[in-house]
């Protein structure tokens, strides 16, 4: 995926720069800085400079288009005309955010009025006046339907940068989902309605495209998985898995050459993430493939290419989101609620996200996997102490929306299943969690991933024009 392209655009007035001799250079020096500090955050950043009269904008819309920018940092430098922005907005149509940002928390006041010359206060002044060009632009782009968001504070606030950084998180995310090719393999686990999806809509809500694939091509790469591959991959799996001794080598050696065949049908159909799910007749070549799947999947996940089992396509695309965020993004369901603790247990069979593991993820044998056919080996894992955000896309009768709950990883006796088995407490009861989250309509997977990411996630939502429901 190519960086993010950023178009940081300063605005100010023109009439200024000759009535106050060191106004410019002042002005430009900050938006110098807001460039720089975008620019660790690992985005291209193409800083047009202050725009100050419509021909000017012309130009740096031009420039912008040429360079294909993603999202907009609109800089007040200091009062500027709306005039001088709409037609580079307009034409872009591009999200805009507002920077309202102060060269500090205040005007030195003493030191503004003990200046000889009013001129000179008023040029002092002039560079805080960004607050008075926000109402205007917002009544402007209210009328235009201009999509933006505002930042306001100023350079030496932690919470200022915070918040650009979230918006240039959200934006990279953004981009990474409109270049993903998701892989669709089998068919929906039959009868689970809640994981059926309207692929079209989710094509369209997220810009990502889907690719529908067939288990003979896996079969095709499996069959001819050589020895060197082979013993390569089991070589991974000793260094990721702490194995468990009850895994013969047998087990090993079919997730193995299963994993070394998913990896080339990812590689080659330039997959960024994958949602399978199969059955057929019992004692077939696929089950064989099917039920030896989980290891590899882990680690294609945990690589960042997210695979989600049951089908699940929505849950796919929540845990690519996490993963985008660099939160992880493990697949899971609801298992249990503790009422004595008031905790929520989650957990599921796999894939898991290894990075976001409270300890080394085993790798363990199932006699049986619970609902589907035959057996295999699985993984067995505790998702990090610490916060955690949980995310659901959600497809309702109004279209798709981001279901968001904010909670920690507690300790707490797991079930030994081979499961990815953690359990949860939230700032609201497990009672009121459970109901308020399933009245909101998501199906019963959800991604679960490290740190609290709810505010990043609200702004990708801004920026893809959908709605989030904060469940707490």
């Amino acid at each position: 995926m190519k960086n993010l392209k950023v178009g940081l655009v300063g605005i100010g007035l023109d009439t200024y720069w000759t009535q106050f001799d060191q106004l410019l250079n002042h002005l430009q020096s900050y938006q110098n800085t807001i460039a720089a500090n975008m620019e660790q955050e690992g985005a291209d950043i193409i800083n047009v400079g202050i725009i100050d009269n419509i021909d000017k904008a012309l130009i740096a819309k031009t420039k912008m288009i040429v360079e294909e920018v993603d999202i907009i940092f609109l800089y007040i430098s200091t009062y500027a005309l709306s005039s001088t922005i709409l037609p580079l907005v307009q034409q872009l149509n591009k999200f805009v955010v507002i920077l309202n940002i102060q060269p500090a928390s205040r005007i030195d006041i003493d030191r503004l009025n003990s200046l000889p010359d009013r001129k000179d206060r008023t040029g002092m002044w002039l560079e805080y006046c960004q607050a008075c060009a926000v109402p205007e632009l917002c009544s402007v782009f209210n009328r235009a339907n201009i999509r933006y968001d505002i930042v306001s504070g100023y350079m030496q606030d932690e919470g200022t940068w915070l918040e650009i950084k979230q918006y240039l998180n959200a934006a990279k995310t953004k981009k990474g989902l409109q270049c993903s090719t998701f892989g669709i393999l089998g068919h929906y686990y039959n009868g689970m309605l809640d994981v059926y999806t309207d692929v079209t809509r989710q094509q369209a809500t997220f810009g990502s495209s889907f690719k529908l694939l067939e288990m003979c091509e896996v079969k095709h790469y499996r069959d001819r998985v050589g020895e060197k591959e082979l013993h390569n991959k089991v070589v991974e799996f000793s260094d990721i898995f702490n194995i468990s001794e009850e895994c013969d080598s047998y087990e090993i050696e079919r997730a193995a050459q299963t994993s070394v065949a998913f990896d080339n049908l990812i590689a080659n159909n330039k997959l960024g993430g994958l949602a399978y799910y199969y059955e057929g007749t019992s004692g077939n070549d696929y089950e064989n493939i099917v039920t030896s799947l989980i290891a590899g999947n882990t680690l294609l996940t945990a690589k960042g290419i997210p695979v989600a089992g049951e089908c699940e396509v929505k849950n796919l695309i929540a845990m690519k989101i996490l993963s985008l965020l660099g939160a992880g993004g493990s697949f899971s369901e609801f298992y249990a609620i503790d009422f004595d603790a008031d905790i929520v247990m989650l957990g599921h069979d796999g894939p898991a996200y290894v990075a976001i593991a409270e300890e080394q993820v085993g790798l363990v044998p199932l006699p049986i996997y619970h609902g589907k056919p035959g057996k295999g080996l699985s993984i067995q894992m505790t998702v990090k102490h610490g916060p955690v955000t949980l995310l659901s896309v959600v497809e309702s009768n109004d279209g798709v929306f981001l279901l968001i709950a904010q909670g920690e990883s507690v300790a707490g006796k797991i079930l030994q299943t081979g499961n990815t088995n953690s359990c949860y407490k939230f700032p609201i009861s497990a009672k009121e969690f459970i109901n308020s989250w399933s009245k909101a309509g998501p199906s019963h997977h959800c991604a679960i991933g490290v740190g609290h990411c709810r505010e990043t996630i609200e702004k990708l939502a801004q920026l893809l024009s959908i709605p989030v429901k904060n469940i707490c």
